[in-house]
């Protein structure tokens, strides 16, 4: 019995490698601002939260908070922009901060994952399972696969990928997700019926989806702050215009944060449909509801909620709107 505890006990130490919080080891030196704080935020569903602060005393900053390790943080002089992005470990890491170019010139020193992120962050055409199998213990290729991949890859793919993971990343918050993701996705395909939801337009009412499915209807998830949403805007106007006395609307689902943004985006890109949003950027429930990693994206639907199609841009929007709507 007591040989059975033992063993147990070591297999936990190894499975919960990355789960275990220790203090940090953190110093270093601040250049190019007059800050008076260095802010350290934790990285969850692509946001950044303070959790502590430094303050900076002759240039210099450090931090022994206690915190899991080894994990990805930001580090940020003001909390309103995007931090440095970095992998502290429990060994002693220096860095030298500088807000300059979006941190781009800072330098970060004591950490191999922090080495390893920078190095696939220079690599051009990663694949990302030769990626994965090259490094399979490294807790930034589970979060490369979360982040950057798993917008990309079918559920099947991204099952696939998690299995070359080393045992002790599968109890990850990564991987957990990315496993939720996938249940997530198998219940959206084509054919599937679209989730129902509700939400506030920019007059504040609520707004329900079933109750609004007319012909086609295409559930477009956007944001004022998104470029390529931005962008893509003017093809879905086109293609209202051509196919909405069809039977073609759309239903947009912004992942804004504030509403004032929101309503100058829906006038400025002449936005002439239903929309609705919660306000919450990434927090957002409806996105994690269709498996939204990444905007914009979106989920073709027919009047019963079925799912026709997803993700259909520009000229394979207009493509399969004419093989559903024109009738020869």
């Amino acid at each position: 019995m007591k040989k059975l505890i033992v063993i147990l006990a070591l297999f936990l130490g190894i499975t919960g490698v990355h789960a275990q919080e220790s203090n940090l080891q953190l110093k270093g030196t601040v250049t190019d601002t007059v800050a008076k704080y260095v802010y350290l935020q934790k990285f969850h569903n692509k946001m950044f939260t303070t959790i502590d602060s430094s303050k900076v005393v002759d240039g210099n900053f450090s931090f022994k908070t206690k915190v899991k390790l080894p994990e990805l943080y930001g580090l940020s002089v003001n909390t309103a922009n995007i931090p440095l992005y970095i992998f502290l470990e429990k060994t002693p890491i220096t860095v030298k901060l500088s807000p300059v170019k979006n941190y781009s010139t800072s330098v970060v020193e004591g950490s191999e994952s922090q080495q390893l992120f920078d190095t696939y962050r220079k690599t051009r055409d990663v694949e990302i399972s030769k990626w994965i199998t090259e490094h399979p213990k490294s807790i930034v290729s589970a979060y490369v696969l979360y982040r950057n991949w798993s917008y990309r890859l079918t559920p099947d793919q991204i099952t696939q990928n998690i299995a070359l993971l080393d045992k002790s990343l599968q109890n990850s918050t990564y991987v957990k997700e990315l496993k939720e993701l996938v249940t997530v996705l198998n219940g959206l395909a084509v054919g599937k019926k679209a989730p129902d939801f509700t939400a506030n337009d920019p007059d504040g009412k609520p707004v329900r989806l079933s109750e609004n499915l007319k012909g086609y209807t295409l559930v477009d998830f956007w944001a004022s702050w998104c470029g390529p949403c931005r962008k893509e805007n003017p093809n879905i106007v086109a293609a209202y215009k051509e196919y909405h006395d069809k039977g073609f609307n759309v239903f947009g689902v912004s992942l804004d944060k504030k509403k004032e943004n929101w309503v100058k985006g829906i006038q400025d890109d002449n936005l002439n449909w239903l929309q609705v949003s919660e306000l919450i950027y990434w927090n957002s429930e409806i996105a994690k509801l269709y498996g939204v990693r990444a905007i914009p994206a979106n989920y073709l639907v027919d009047s019963k909620g079925i799912i026709v199609a997803r993700n259909l841009r520009g000229e394979e929007l207009q493509t399969t709107l004419k093989t559903l709507l024109d009738k020869k």
